[in-house]
């Protein structure tokens, strides 16, 4: 049997059956980087787009793809999410960090919902400062931790 688990044995695409698992917290912590230009990140740092406080957008941006992450990745399972989180931190000259956290009680993790906000808050940042800067770069979406289930903790090591 693959050890990719969204597939049978005669290797056709399906759902995890998570039903004999045990509900349990789980949280999960993803992050990107956008890369701009000094002078675009002036402008959302110091939040004078004409569109509006970019971050603030994104914000909610990521917390509502969290809540649809079912409806954007065939085989994820829709869950009760408890808790998304996002947070930003310009890093001079250049960048944006997003970081996301989602939390949850149930029998899977959420690392899809974690690293979908980040994906559509990078992405929102973008949109809206596209205007200014067409050479921006979304970057390094990847999961940083992980916490609860069967697998158990996981956290990138420092690169």
């Amino acid at each position: 049997m693959s050890p990719l688990t969204h597939f049978d044995e005669a290797g056709a695409a399906r759902m995890v059956d998570v039903g004999a698992k045990a509900e349990t917290h789980r949280t999960a912590r993803a992050s990107a980087v956008v890369r701009m230009q000094p002078a675009t990140l002036a402008l959302v740092r110091d939040r004078k787009l004409s569109k509006g406080d970019v971050l603030e957008v994104a914000r909610l941006a990521g917390i509502m793809a969290a809540k649809k992450t079912a409806d954007l990745v065939p085989l994820c399972h829709p869950l009760p999410l408890t808790s998304v989180k996002l947070s930003f931190t310009v890093q001079e000259p250049d960048a944006v960090r997003v970081e996301a956290t989602a939390a949850v009680f149930a029998r899977t993790g959420v690392e899809m919902e974690a690293l979908t906000a980040v994906t559509v808050a990078a992405l929102t940042v973008y949109d809206m400062c596209k205007a200014v800067d067409r050479g921006m770069t979304v970057e390094a979406i990847r999961l940083e931790e992980k916490e609860g289930g069967a697998s158990g903790h996981f956290t990138r090591p420092p690169a």
